[in-house]
């Protein structure tokens, strides 16, 4: 099995046509089904169902696809560490990143530069389900994550860092601003505004379920928009609220906007890093350290405080 063999598979299954693959991969099409059509004796599968008109994956070709996505997204991580490499640089860590992390980051960024200043990180934003994808066939090296861990994410393990804290944001004019703490139930009478379920279930879910163990259905509200922009709604002082996590409410303090914690036990979101099975690297093994590092300084300043 080679790799271009794998190349042009994943292009093949990507544009269901030969021709097209053929014109993308900038190589004649006959070399295109003579490479397939090895691979497919090597596998001893027929991986693509052809037709003069139709070009579609067998259900073998389904399965081979993502193990031959994961192996070029594996050579594609080695050869940036090796350009990394030429240039003087012990490679860079690719680290996908969530919303909300605040002050966080930037410790955790500080720590591990001076553990590690010859590494150069590489933040990148993605949906949860596209980033750990990436950190499954190696395009980045870890990732954070926010609440239960993913089971159809077979082959990440995933290592607790710490719990983010959720406050309730309410028009600043509104007499449960004066609070300086509301339990769920205080909010019964108040519009909740908050994303859809499918792009954060978790924390969705926690909501609601604080709402329901004291014994209320939330009024639903207008659907989210960004936070900026449902926070400027709320600032109107229409009543409504929706909650935020405490790190991002340092970051938008708005005059029209009252965070206030939740009464004890509280709400919060548990975040993990996600990392590859097998064993750590050196690198990851700082990057942990820099995480500890950042949690146990913010938990210092927040005893201070």
């Amino acid at each position: 099995m080679e790799l271009r063999q794998l190349r042009y598979f994943v292009t093949v299954a990507e544009e269901l046509h030969f021709g097209r693959a053929a014109e993308r991969l900038l190589i004649g099409q006959p070399a295109v089904s003579q490479q397939i059509r090895r691979l497919e004796r090597e596998l001893k599968v027929e991986l693509f169902d052809r037709s003069p008109r139709l070009v579609r994956l067998t259900p073998a070709g389904e399965a081979f696809l993502p193990a031959a996505r994961a192996v070029l997204g594996a050579e594609d991580a080695a050869r940036a560490v090796a350009a990394d490499l030429a240039a003087g640089h012990l490679g860079a860590l690719r680290l996908g990143t969530i919303t909300g992390l605040g002050d966080r980051l930037g410790r955790i960024l500080d720590a591990f530069g001076r553990q590690a200043p010859e590494v150069r990180v590489e933040l990148v934003a993605l949906p949860v389900r596209e980033r750990l994808a990436q950190l499954a066939d190696g395009r980045l090296d870890a990732a954070f994550v926010r609440g239960p861990l993913p089971e159809e994410t077979p082959g990440l393990r995933y290592l607790p860092l710490w719990q983010d804290e959720l406050l309730a944001a309410v028009p600043a004019r509104h007499p449960l601003a004066e609070r300086t703490e509301l339990s769920p139930g205080d909010l019964a009478e108040l519009p909740l505004r908050m994303t859809e379920r499918r792009n954060h279930p978790t924390l969705v879910d926690l909501v609601l379920r604080a709402c329901h163990a004291e014994g209320f259905e939330p009024i639903p509200g207008p659907p989210l928009g960004s936070l900026q922009d449902t926070l400027a709604a709320i600032g109107t002082g229409t009543p409504m609220w929706t909650v935020v996590y405490a790190s991002n409410a340092d970051f938008a303090r708005v005059p029209r906007i009252a965070f206030v914690p939740f009464a004890p036990p509280g709400l919060s979101v548990p975040v993990a890093l996600a990392v590859r099975q097998g064993p750590g690297t050196p690198r990851l093994d700082l990057l942990l350290a820099a995480c500890g590092s950042a949690r146990r300084h913010l938990t210092s300043d927040d005893q201070d405080s």
